[in-house]
């Protein structure tokens, strides 16, 4: 059933690709009224190949991490993000070409284009740079009955850092400095930290030791762990300081700190149950759910959580994938919401998945202080 479930998911992807790059190669050879048989058929052999070439990526990256599939990687995610740009480009001109038939009105349609491709290639490189710098972002938690020894502690979130093919050990070494700079007592890292590697876990993990947390740094697993192989991510991690909350619980300082690991592929998880089930919880004190889908915030809540921190969504990444993210989780899909007694903050991530870039958000790590 799973097969079947990646295969079915892998057919719908490939015929979206196909679809939205016909798009691209048709308007191409309407705005730049490219008639000559050879070249539509050269411009359509490239299209092909490059609407193929991310999942030709992912494929192979995973049977070998060198030099070459780690270009091919990047140069096939930037294009998939480029490609994303230019089509809402291109769905603009064509808008604007319409509007300006109706009024009667003549324009050459190669200035469209033209305007379209620097304007894509511009938004994309401004995209590539953003991915590769995330920024801090401060937000203050109000959790009723704070341990006295939390008021004015300082955690740091890091979630959905993906490293792998492109982003590897020196963006992490990146973000450990980033997050030593904000001098925290805690640190928390709510899922997806690995994407993609069969091999190397060790040594991209080994930056994580740099990290200075008097308190601890925490651990869940996201749906990317299950992906790569738990039995690797955790052996990589337990060569580390970082310490996996597998479906259990630690307290510091009063604080009890809950970590619910991913469920697997295929399989659903009570984030309710689990949580209620946590040997030593006690929904009468105060308490910090590390979980990786905000979608399980209801059950955080009923639960006895009073904060979930979360990330999954990356909010979209690429516009306007955003709205997809926020029709799927609504607020949720990002930011700080407090709901009587409990708290959900969903960061939008600190690294990629996919395209090396980012559009409509700022990766963060996220320093929250709590009162």
């Amino acid at each position: 059933m799973n097969i079947l479930i990646m295969l079915s998911f892998l057919t719908i992807f490939l015929l979206i690709l196909l679809g939205g790059h016909f798009f691209v190669y048709f308007s191409l050879i309407k705005f730049l009224d490219i008639t000559a048989t050879r070249p539509r058929v050269w411009l359509g052999v490239l299209f092909l190949a490059l609407a193929v070439s991310f999942v030709a990526a992912t494929v192979f990256s995973r049977q070998a991490e060198n030099f070459v599939t780690k270009i091919f990687s990047f140069s096939s995610g930037v294009w998939l993000g480029f490609g994303v740009n230019l089509t809402i480009a291109f769905i603009l001109s064509w808008m604007i070409i319409g509007i300006l038939k109706m009024s009667g009105t003549h324009f050459d349609h190669r200035y469209l284009a033209i305007g379209s491709i620097v304007f894509s290639i511009l938004f994309s490189v401004w995209g590539v740079w953003n991915a590769y710098h995330p920024r801090i972002k401060n937000i203050t938690v109000k959790i009723d009955d704070l341990p006295i020894e939390w008021k004015g502690k300082k955690a740091v979130q890091i979630s959905d850092v993906h490293i792998g093919a492109v982003l590897g050990k020196e963006f992490l070494m990146q973000v450990v400095e980033k997050i030593n700079a904000q001098k925290p007592d805690v640190v928390f890292i709510t899922g997806d930290l690995f994407d993609g590697m069969d091999g190397g876990l060790e040594a991209a993990a080994e930056p994580l030791d740099a990290i200075s947390a008097p308190e601890g740094i925490f651990f869940i697993t996201g749906n990317h762990e299950t992906y790569v192989g738990l039995e690797s991510v955790l052996a990589a991690l337990g060569k580390t300081q970082v310490k996996v909350l597998d479906d259990e619980m630690i307290v510091v300082d009063g604080m009890q700190i809950l970590g619910v690991s991913y469920p697997q592929r295929g399989k659903d998880k009570n984030i309710e149950k689990t949580v209620k089930n946590i040997k030593g919880f006690d929904p009468g004190k105060a308490s910090i759910l590390l979980y990786h889908n905000p979608a399980g915030r209801i059950e955080a809540r009923a639960g006895g959580a009073d904060l979930q921190l979360a990330g999954h969504t990356h909010t979209g990444q690429l516009f306007p994938f955003n709205l997809v993210t926020r029709l799927i989780y609504g607020k949720y899909h990002r930011g700080l919401h407090k709901e009587g007694k409990f708290s959900i903050y969903t960061s939008v991530g600190t690294g990629t998945w996919g395209p090396t870039m980012r559009t409509n958000n700022i990766p963060e790590i996220t320093a929250i202080r709590f009162e």
